[in-house]
């Protein structure tokens, strides 16, 4: 609720969620049944203890790696899966926490920092006053909702629900111009559904169907939870118009089109693509009244959606909009509400049996309204200067054997090639924290006022996005904060970016070998890389432009390769009637196979013709590939894998895995891979792209 709406995500621009699936996915370690064992931190960075030998690493060399950890783990029952991402994310957590309370636990003055920090968490932590106001903190907004007397009223009302994030049936926020990378732009994109993607109203296996029929009585559940009027009527309708505007979304395979994407609309052309919308009313509640254009990403639902809003009566666009700010709000409300909340998209949608302890999701909370303040802090404790250079290093490498790669690639032309260095040559990496911490000072908090405390953050960061519209890009701004367990890269700044968070093992073990650095670390930093060349990302270039700099031969083979690719990938099959969709997770596949492609190509060249050493009776060629396995660690509840696979563009962790190292020559060498595993490919059948 209430975060600030950035196209980043939206656009799924090249992997800003680089190599996380979700929030959840970490270090594993050996664990029993119950409980994680403690780990023997070895120098080869191997955690042996995890493996299971009776597999051939040619057959599935995710199980082979990872087995006996993933046979003897129970999935906690706060969580949808488990792994290397949540483990370490709940680190995180641990240490924020810690930070937090040392804020939440002193007197400080009215403004400052630790005053912001201590006094959102005791609100949000309030459940007596929480409960005691119940649904009191909608009712101005209750009301502005009914005060809708009209289609403009109600368009100026869209633009409202879009700045608070309660719910519309499209959203604007501000991202930089494509075309322009130096100047921000504002982009339309469609919205407007209570589930999680189009393909959830229609697709009608059984799991879909009962998804359906439980979210029409959740929405009814709340509206009594809420004291609402007709709560089963309102959810039968409202499930029935946001099954029209599903019907209309474009499909979240062709999101991935960049191209297609940009379409910049001047104002007073606006109203020829929804004749019927007042675009004036809605720009002007926005305070964008001073744009030049905007950029419509899907132009058919637009055009589409001018229809149904005049098809649809004001008093039933009055109920979708309230039950869109019930569910928005839901998890800051009265702690009924929230476990209503938490029992459809938590155990319903994603198998979840516990919620989270309410600490873990104050953190969460703090994190997304005053991350950074916390991430200053975080980073003095937790992330040494020598991590930071061990990092600038291995980034250095990779950048050298991705540069090295793209000269010696034998289907590119000299054209294209001359391009493709120029980009690498300026990416910009950021590693551990922003060089400038964002400013705060706009945000005023109050102990005991936690709904208004989030009101009057969604309106600090507003306010701080109309200030920078008409100026250059901040080119310091990061989109996640230090203490993210995550990494990302960004096409029209060109930049890879490693919060501080995910340097730690299994993916960045300063006590280990080399090898499984670059196996963890060293392949997530080429999978970032790889996000600047794969299907979306190569339409922009080195100066984050979106233009076509491929001759059309090499574009040709390319599509060729990745088609490839995609049809692997389609053949994996998650559970019985679920496969892997190739094409929604191809730029994400394209990071992963470049990246371990192009880490075991700079862990070799880091050798500079010594031998590596054996370790814990593996090569340096086997621990880098173990090392990237590692990281891949994780176990999903069948509602949290089905979830992923209808949502997420990244594929599920054993694919991620076994999918790209069955294209990588190297690791058939390393392992004796033949054509007798599960694993081979014959050589004429593999891709190599970059």
């Amino acid at each position: 609720m209430f975060r600030k709406h950035t196209i980043v995500t939206a656009l799924a621009l090249g992997g800003l969620v680089a190599c996380s699936p979700a929030p959840e996915t970490t270090t594993p370690q050996s664990a029993t049944s119950d409980e994680q064992a403690p780990v023997t931190q070895l120098d080869s960075g191997v955690y042996v203890e995890n493996m299971d030998t009776s597999v051939h690493p040619g057959d599935d060399f995710f199980r082979y790696v990872n087995g006996a950890w993933v046979d003897n783990l129970t999935i906690p029952a706060d969580k949808s899966s488990y792994g290397s991402f949540v483990i370490l994310r709940d680190e995180a957590q641990d240490d924020v926490m810690n930070i937090i309370r040392s804020s939440a636990e002193g007197d400080f003055a009215d403004g400052s920092d630790e005053q912001k920090v201590g006094d959102l968490y005791r609100s949000y932590m309030d459940n007596e006053a929480r409960n005691a106001l119940g649904i009191a903190p909608l009712k101005p907004q209750l009301e502005l909702i009914d005060n809708i007397d009209s289609y403009d009223a109600l368009a100026a009302y869209f633009a409202r629900a879009s700045k608070y994030g309660f719910g519309a049936p499209f959203n604007t926020a501000q991202y930089v111009d494509f075309k322009d990378p130096s100047t921000y732009m504002i982009y339309s994109w469609q919205a407007g559904l209570g589930l999680p993607e189009r393909e959830y109203y229609f697709n009608e296996d059984d799991a879909s169907v009962e998804i359906r029929n439980a979210y029409v009585e959740h929405i009814a559940r709340m509206f009594e939870l809420a004291g609402f009027e007709s709560p089963q009527a309102s959810a039968d309708m409202i499930m029935a118009l946001e099954t029209r505007l599903a019907e209309q979304h474009m499909k979240k395979e062709q999101t991935r089109n960049m191209v297609a994407l940009y379409n910049k609309v001047p104002v007073a052309e606006l109203n020829e693509l929804m004749p019927n919308f007042n675009w004036s009313a809605y720009l002007q509640e926005a305070q964008l009244t001073d744009l030049d254009g905007l950029v419509v990403t899907q132009m058919d639902y637009m055009r589409e959606l001018d229809g149904i809003i005049q098809s649809v009566s004001l008093q039933d666009w009055k109920t979708y909009l309230k039950w869109g700010l019930l569910n928005a709000s839901a998890t800051r409300l009265s702690e009924e509400l929230d476990k209503a909340n938490f029992a459809f998209y938590g155990a319903v949608l994603r198998g979840v049996e516990e919620q989270e302890p309410q600490w873990r999701r104050a953190v969460s909370l703090l994190n997304a309204h005053v991350g950074e303040i916390i991430g200053k802090v975080y980073v003095k404790q937790h992330f040494p200067p020598e991590a930071k250079a061990r990092m600038e290093e291995l980034v250095a490498n990779l950048l050298k054997a991705y540069e090295q790669s793209i000269k010696e690639l034998d289907w590119m032309t000299d054209e294209t090639r001359a391009q493709a260095l120029d980009k690498l040559a300026k990416f910009t990496p950021k590693i551990g924290y922003p060089d400038k911490w964002r400013d705060y000072s706009l945000l005023t908090v109050a102990e005991d006022d936690l709904f208004g405390n989030l009101m009057r953050s969604a309106d600090a960061q507003y306010q701080q996005m109309l200030d920078k519209q008409g100026g250059p890009v901040d080119k310091t701004e990061w989109q996640m904060t230090p203490q993210t367990v995550n990494a990302y890269y960004n096409p029209p700044m060109n930049e890879i970016v490693f919060p501080a968070a995910i340097l730690q093992p299994p993916f960045f073990n300063m006590q280990a070998d080399d090898a499984v650095n670059y196996g963890g670390i060293g392949a997530v930093i080429g999978h970032e890389i790889g996000h600047g060349f794969d299907d979306s990302g190569s339409t922009f270039d080195g100066d984050g432009v979106l233009r076509n700099w491929w001759t059309d031969a090499d574009k040709q083979e390319f599509e060729k390769r990745t088609g490839k690719l995609v049809a692997q990938y389609d053949q994996f099959e998650v559970m019985e009637g679920l496969n892997v969709n190739g094409e929604f997770t191809l730029g994400e596949n394209i990071g992963d196979l470049g990246g371990i492609s192009i880490a075991h190509k700079a862990y070799k060249l880091s050798l500079q013709g010594e031998p590596a050493p054996v370790l814990d009776g593996f090569t340096g060629d086997q621990r880098v590939f173990i090392g990237f396995a590692q990281v891949w660690a994780s176990k999903y509840r069948d509602e949290a894998l089905r979830n992923q696979v209808n949502t997420d563009p990244h594929s599920p962790a054993v694919f991620r895995t076994n999918g790209p190292l069955r294209n990588v020559p190297e690791f058939y060498e390393a392992f004796d891979v033949t054509p007798q595993n599960a694993l081979y490919l014959a050589p004429e059948e593999r891709v190599k792209i970059w």
